[in-house]
């Protein structure tokens, strides 16, 4: 099992009461919407959780933006919307048909935008009408741009329809389509929290001087507190460990984790690519489209052992960062070899869409068959 961040139990109570606000808010007939910024491993996920774990009586839709779905339009709002296409019907018939040709279940020519946009605030809103609905949206710097469209068209025009969106940004992305919706930003731990999470993640004792430069360096940073130290040897710990300026924190992380993958066989190289390129976690599919590419299941074992990779009725990154670490560090051949795989193992008759968008990812150049099929 990957390990459950130790930082859970720190003290948010800020951000914490503000959720508690949000839904308290929804449960009375309004509509809400926040959106958490901060870099990487602040804890913005970690809030997400919370926020579904307090919504007793609500409709809970949570989705992650995925980098490998950035160019495919609509990709996200699909995820959002698939489980609830069984409202569908409760569409006026334009708006209806436009979502119906947006997410590839009718053919027509390519919907209006605004159509489309309606047609999730319509369909958000039928869902509503059952129970309060809550929408989490998590590493939005990664949905595609025409969903981001989408979003933020709801998110402005929602008043009194019992939905809350709830959107995570990673810092330095600007968003500007989010730029006039509520937000709050996300800090970093404070000095007495920062000292408790690395002293529960540092065996021994640590001494006093070079803990306060850890927390400094990190600025209280959850996930680099938990994560750097182990990178460093027992002479570091001890005294001699100096952190260069931590300019881009997200990207010293994703270095830290490409040093463990590196480290790995390659076959479980290789299935972690399949993985982070496959967006909706599904165990079935990445198994399957490992065979074709003769990874077996052994490959995964060293994942484990790492707390990167965890394959079970999902599929489960110990984090984000390691999924974008993942996909981007693999070459063109690599990407293209797992998307062409995912697509084959693809069900073309029950998830035409995804069919086409990992045909389209494992497209060395321009294909008239696939973009025929986009």
């Amino acid at each position: 099992m990957l390990a459950k961040p130790a930082f859970d139990f720190l003290d948010r109570t800020a951000e914490c009461e503000q959720l508690d606000r949000l839904l308290a808010h929804v449960r009375e007939g309004q509509s809400a919407v926040l959106v958490l910024r901060g870099q990487a491993g602040i804890g913005k996920t970690a809030l997400l959780d919370y926020a579904a774990r307090q919504a007793s009586g609500f409709r809970v839709a949570q989705i992650a933006g995925v980098e490998a779905e950035m160019e495919l339009p609509f990709a996200s709002a699909h995820q959002l919307c698939g489980p609830m296409l069984a409202r569908l019907d409760a569409l006026p018939p334009p708006q209806r048909d436009a979502l119906s040709v947006a997410f590839g279940l009718a053919s027509g020519e390519a919907p209006e935008r605004f159509l489309v946009a309606l047609a999730v605030l319509s369909l958000l809103s039928a869902v509503a009408e059952e129970r309060p609905l809550l929408c989490l949206i998590d590493d939005a710097q990664f949905v595609d741009a025409a969903s981001v469209q989408v979003l933020a068209f709801v998110a402005r025009r929602l008043v009194a329809e019992s939905v809350a969106l709830l959107f995570a940004v990673r810092e330095p992305a600007e968003m500007q389509a989010f730029q006039d919706l509520p937000h709050t930003r996300v800090g970093g731990l404070n000095t007495r929290d920062a000292r408790t999470l690395l002293a529960a993640v540092v065996p021994g004792r640590l001494d006093a001087r070079v803990r306060d430069r850890i927390v400094a360096e990190t600025r209280g940073n959850p996930l680099a507190l938990l994560e750097l130290p182990r990178s460093m040897s027992a002479a570091e710990l001890g005294g001699g460990y100096e952190l260069p300026d931590v300019v881009d924190l997200s990207g010293r992380l994703e270095d830290n984790y490409l040093r463990q993958i590196g480290a790995l066989p390659e076959a479980t190289r290789r299935l972690l690519v399949l993985a982070a390129a496959e967006s909706v976690g599904n165990a079935v599919l990445v198994w399957r489209a490992a065979r074709r590419l003769e990874i077996g299941r052994g490959a995964l074992g060293p994942a484990q052992e790492a707390q990167l990779l965890e394959i079970g009725d999902e599929v489960r990154f110990r984090h984000p960062l390691v999924r974008s670490a993942v996909y981007r560090a693999a070459s063109p051949e690599e990407r293209q070899a797992v998307h062409r795989a995912l697509a084959e193992a693809t069900d073309v008759q029950i998830d035409p869409d995804r069919h086409a968008w990992h045909r389209a990812g494992a497209a060395p150049g321009l294909d008239e068959d696939v973009a025929s099929e986009l």
